[in-house]
């Protein structure tokens, strides 16, 4: 029997070491009905280990063998019991190893976790629970979590798999003013997101040569993604946590859409300006608009179609120290596959901004050492040279690189809120710039705006 001072096991099976092949002479192939957990049960002989180790392969393998992932999991669990009862010390085998060491339960402390959490993050203390649905979860039943400023300890009154989750904190007052500022920002972008595109419309209307040219076709697909994301996230924003499952996943999954849509385009900004300024010759590509726009448009939709397949959209909660719901999205949902929302956002945008963040600096480069080389000396700060910069780098979603600041603490993420839903601002002054010069600025504009022009109107 397990006295009050029990005996805790540290316990690793390595049964893909049992699949790789290595088998004893002495094993013997058993019944199929060994993979259903009934054959073996509350045997432990290392034959019995090896024959059950060996289900784990055979059940991977194309489904051709009548398993029992349950039974199979429960086997090893008694294992775990059937060691401490009997005070074995150590278990080593080529596909199983196992350490019981004295655990006293008189210990307030009996899982302690030295790590430090970040100021926008925490860990909560979980094991998994492979009753919780058809798969298994994380589930913290039995553990509560104590955070310090220096350590995070667990305290569990079981003993099996533990983790430590690090989810997102933040609390009331801060949500309610990323809330608020981004709410204002983003309705700013959308006025001047849709001045943008009412002024590309009169564009077309008054000079009948701006219909043959690319470029602002390119900045408008922009625009246009990024005005429908900012209204989703309004919409995502407003509604409230009584919102269906069913309600929630189409939400999730349109923002998500619109999302990827502006990621997209800043990356096609980024390869036009590539044509534009860095190929330059031999660049004609025939519908060269319309096959942008089918990769703009249709591979996010690819993506989204393949991630809501999978379940993967519903509701999403930020909460607080206290796990008090502080914001509720219609977004991934919290026990969505984390490949998933890894894959298709973070690496997504992480690819996306790789590829302008080297675009941009070639760009700048050009911008920078052309005109020194052209005129063979030393020249001053070139600042119509870095305002071009500064106004590119709002195209390709400079702004965005801003979330990688977010971690090193919470004025950051101010800041990341205040300039990315500018956004729109920045595009529709870039916009207006480019295609309004002044008088005075017309004979000596920008060398990238002519460019611009030049360059796309051989595209058509």
């Amino acid at each position: 029997m397990v006295t009050a001072r029990t005996l805790g096991i540290l316990f690793l099976p390595l049964l893909l070491l049992r699949a790789s092949g290595m088998k004893t002479s002495r094993n013997v192939e058993q019944p199929r009905n060994v993979c259903l957990g009934l054959i073996n049960e509350g045997k432990y002989e290392s034959f019995h280990l090896g024959n059950t180790a060996d289900c784990f392969t055979k059940c991977r393998q194309s489904g051709n063998e009548p398993c029992d992932p349950e039974s199979l999991q429960r086997y090893w669990l008694k294992y775990e019991f059937y060691l401490v009862e009997n005070q074995t010390k150590i278990v080593n085998m080529s596909f199983v190893k196992a350490v019981v060491q004295n655990v006293s339960t008189n210990i307030s402390e009996d899982l302690l976790f030295s790590l430090t959490p970040s100021q926008n993050m925490t860990f909560s203390c979980v094991f998994w629970d492979a009753t919780k649905g058809p798969t298994g979860d994380w589930s913290s039943t039995g553990c509560s979590t104590e955070l310090s400023t220096k350590r995070t300890v667990c305290r569990c009154d079981h003993l099996t798999f533990f983790a430590l989750l690090l989810r997102p904190i933040l609390d009331q007052a801060t949500v309610q003013d990323l809330v608020r500022i981004s709410q204002a920002g983003c309705g700013a972008s959308m006025i001047f997101l849709a001045f943008t595109v009412v002024l590309y419309a009169a564009l077309r209307f008054y000079r009948q040569r701006f219909k043959s040219e690319d470029a602002p076709k390119v900045h408008v697909a922009l625009s246009v993604s990024l005005f429908l994301l900012n209204l989703t996230f309004f919409i995502n924003i407003g509604h409230g946590p009584e919102q269906s499952d069913a309600t929630c996943w189409p939400r999730g999954a349109i923002f998500h859409y619109f999302l990827l849509c502006t990621f997209t385009w800043m990356g096609l900004e980024a390869f036009h300006l590539y044509l534009l300024v860095i190929k330059v010759f031999n660049t004609y590509f025939g519908h060269y608009f319309l096959k942008l726009s089918l990769v703009g448009w249709g591979l996010p939709a690819l993506i989204v179609i393949g991630t809501g397949s999978a379940n993967s959209y519903g509701h999403y909660a930020i909460r607080d120290k206290k796990n008090m719901v502080t914001l509720e999205l219609c977004w991934f949902h919290e026990k969505t596959n984390v490949a998933a929302f890894y894959v298709t956002v973070h690496g997504y945008f992480i690819i996306i901004s790789l590829f302008s963040a080297v675009v941009l600096g070639l760009v700048a480069w050009k911008i920078f050492t052309l005109p020194t080389a052209t005129a063979g000396k030393e020249q001053g700060p070139n600042w119509k040279g870095v305002l071009t910069v500064l106004s590119l780098s709002s195209l390709v979603g400079v702004t965005w690189w801003l979330a990688i600041l977010t971690p090193l603490g919470r004025s950051t993420i101010y800041v990341f809120a205040l300039f990315n839903s500018l956004q729109g601002v920045f595009i529709f002054c870039w916009f207006a710039v480019l295609y309004f010069p002044s008088r005075t600025a017309v004979s000596s504009s920008s060398g990238t705006a002519r460019a611009d022009q030049v360059h796309t109107t051989s595209h058509e």
